[in-house]
């Protein structure tokens, strides 16, 4: 009989677990989460274009530096935005999903059906009985009754994740060939093609590492980051102490005021140079499903805030005594003693840097492709434990050609800089909005306190995009031209699948047709499961159904319609995986299982027949014995599986529009994965049946 005290004691070893957790994890942060951030000060200086600056210029820099750190760093993401997390999943999608389970703001017809049915939706899945009990306010109310304001939400959310996703492609560049730039102040003589074909290689190595997965990586890495963190704090104070011991005096806003005074416009377009100190901090959100919301804090209050501080300062100290090095503002600040020790450090915690947006990315892509707003692409579950470390064997391949190109490409920082400024604010002011949003219509939070958060927020961020936007012609267009790529490649799917799904109504196969069908039809022996995009709830199946019996005459003794359900929540529980099950007609079942888009569905075939034939059995054991043994002898005899595939067919009377977005579209879904490897079925067991509409 267990005792009070023992009750206290295993309290205690749960807590003390869970701390050591936090500080493992803590600890991994460092190598995948915060390496663009504290890499940062590689290129900060070195991506400013100043002209004969003063000691009061490098002041005002530095305090405008501290501030955006504390500010967004601290008080935007380690207090707000790591609470607006959707089952653990963060980033600018996870806050999309989360609203849209909150109000009727989705845009996508599939979508929309998955959050209006309350009977089948998942327990774990419903929004919290707190909120939606509570009256509506007044901006969900018209964000739900507006088209155009939920079509801008999706596309803000769009923009934020092919922002995301440059941030992948940029961070890497710069940080590597930053890092490798430091050869030619030794070596003069080091050519900037041999520094662009050095940093490319480093990268082509570092993405053949992803694929073994998040933790095998950041076990590897975090040494290094840790080393970096401490030594570059050493060295900033250090040169703080031998350079300019007043430095932290800038810490006061009135030296901001002061440099805009001075500066004026001059001011207001360094602000694109500064902005890169903030480099990484979105991937604190967004890498939130490969760690936990503690560790991050942890990792960031205890050890990336004050190193990045102590680092700038000890530049700034340099600097102001040596006011023309700016231009090679890290190397420069190191003291020759240690230069190579910090060479070696720099390029490996370089190479690390890139790691935070590369996980990032791979979240994001694993996100869309799940809800459907992306073409399916491979993703893979690395860990065991955590289900949000994923990778993409695809999105890797892309953004190491990428990468690569824009270090061959650009060669220079400053360009790539210009690029980067762009991405990093344009994220930021996009989770600005969002959070906001999360605030007013989920967590109900008092307007005033809302303004407090988003007017300051806004007036900073907003005065960094407009900085940043005249550096569009300078290399700044990269992150557009990539989004609008992206943008494009996600509207046509969408398209394209809108386009099905109203076929699918048009055409559809209701019960009563199905009874029709039924009577002359032979009966084969064995378990068929017929996969289905169609609600099991809807009283109709999918027209490939009557096209597969008209031609073929034939179906297995016991068949399941099956659909695969993905919901607007990042994880549905075991237990509510099979949402539906009921009996369409003799021998012919429908069957519901629903996931939320971080949940895994690389488990092996015979778990998935498991689950559907225990729910079946569980409907049997109501209707006798004998059908109970009609599952088992189907099941018994083989199991296939049977894929619907519609294509459209584009003929001379296709309009212009749907001619070429249908088209893209068939382009892409010809060269995206089958749904069915993905859930792991044996290719002996699968079958495609194919079926053509007109456009």
């Amino acid at each position: 009989m267990a005792t009070p005290s023992m009750d206290v004691e295993a309290g205690s070893n749960k807590r003390k677990k869970g701390v050591y957790q936090d500080l493992v994890l803590a600890y991994k942060t460092l190598g995948v989460v915060f390496g663009g951030l504290v890499t940062s000060p590689l290129y900060v200086y070195p991506s400013m274009n100043l002209r004969n600056p003063t000691e009061q210029d490098y002041l005002g820099i530095f305090s405008i530096m501290f501030w955006t750190l504390t500010l967004i760093g601290v008080v935007k993401y380690i207090c707000i935005a790591l609470n607006a997390d959707d089952h653990g999943e963060g980033g600018t999608f996870a806050m999309y999903s989360l609203l849209c389970q909150h109000a009727n703001i989705g845009v996508l017809p599939s979508k929309k059906i998955y959050v209006e049915e309350p009977e089948g939706l998942a327990a774990s899945a419903r929004p919290a009985a707190g909120v939606v009990a509570g009256r509506p306010s007044r901006l969900r109310r018209f964000i739900e009754g507006s088209l155009v304001a939920r079509r801008l939400l999706l596309l803000t959310v769009i923009l934020g994740m092919c922002m995301l996703i440059g941030d992948g492609i940029l961070t890497p560049a710069i940080s590597v060939l930053s890092a490798i730039d430091g050869l030619r102040g030794p070596f003069p003589s080091v050519s900037k093609p041999v520094v662009e074909g050095l940093s490319a290689a480093i990268l082509v190595g570092l993405f053949l590492l992803q694929k073994y997965g998040t933790s095998r990586v950041s076990f590897m890495f975090s040494p290094i980051m840790a080393a970096w963190t401490f030594t570059t704090r050493i060295i900033g104070a250090y040169s703080v102490w031998r350079y300019y011991p007043g430095v932290f005096k800038a810490t006061s806003p009135h030296y901001v005021v002061m440099f805009f005074m001075a500066n004026k416009r001059r001011g207001w377009q360094l602000l694109g140079g500064t902005v890169l100190c903030i480099t990484g901090a979105e991937a604190m959100f967004a890498d939130l499903g490969h760690f936990s919301k503690r560790s991050i804090q942890i990792a960031f209050l205890s050890g990336v805030y004050p190193s990045l501080v102590l680092t700038y300062a000890g530049q700034t100290a340099y600097l102001i005594k040596n006011v023309d090095d700016f231009g090679d503002g890290f190397y420069k600040f190191v003291p020759r003693a240690v230069y190579w020790p910090m060479f070696a450090v720099a390029t490996l915690a370089a190479i690390v840097a890139s790691q935070s947006l590369i996980s990032a990315t791979f979240s994001v892509v694993k996100q869309s492709v799940a809800l459907d707003y992306f073409p399916r692409v491979r993703v893979v579950h690395t860990s065991r434990d955590k289900e949000g470390e994923v990778y993409s064997p695809e999105a890797n391949w892309v953004l190491m050609l990428l990468c690569v190109g824009v270090v061959i490409g650009f060669g220079d920082g400053k360009d790539i800089g210009n690029a980067f400024g762009v991405v990093v604010i344009l994220v930021m002011l996009i989770t600005t909005v969002l959070l906001t949003l999360v605030m007013l219509i989920i967590w109900g939070t008092h307007v005033a306190l809302v303004a407090l958060y988003f007017v300051p927020f806004l007036a900073m961020e907003g005065a960094y995009v407009s900085a940043v936007c005249t550096k569009v012609l300078k290399g700044g267009w990269l992150p557009f031209a990539v989004s609008v790529v992206l943008a494009v490649v996600m509207f046509g799917w969408y398209y394209g699948r809108q386009r099905k799904a109203e076929y699918e109504m048009a055409n559809k196969v209701t019960l009563e047709r199905l009874g029709e069908l039924l009577p002359g039809v032979h009966r084969v022996p064995g378990l068929c499961f017929f996969y289905s995009n169609v609600p099991t709830q809807q009283d109709w199946l999918t027209p490939v159904l009557a096209h597969y019996v008209k031609n073929v005459r034939s179906l297995h003794g016991v068949t399941v319609f099956l659909t695969l359900r993905y919901l607007l929540v990042a994880k549905v529980d075991a237990k509510d995986r099979v949402a539906v099950v009921r009996r369409l007609a003799g021998g012919v079942y429908g069957c519901t299982m629903q996931y939320g888009y971080a949940d895994r569905l690389d488990f092996e075939e015979d778990d998935l027949v498991g689950q559907v034939v225990s729910a079946l059995r569980e409907l049997m054991e109501t209707e006798g014995e004998e059908e109970v043994a009609r599952l088992e002898e189907a099941r018994a005899a083989g199991v296939v599986h049977v894929r619907g595939k519609m294509r459209f067919h584009i003929g001379k009377d296709t309009g212009f529009f749907d001619r070429v977005l249908l088209g893209f579209y068939e382009f892409l879904h010809g060269a995206c994965r089958s749904a069915l490897p993905v859930l792991g079925v044996p290719l002996q067991q699968r079958v495609e049946i194919g079926m053509l509409c007109k456009a």
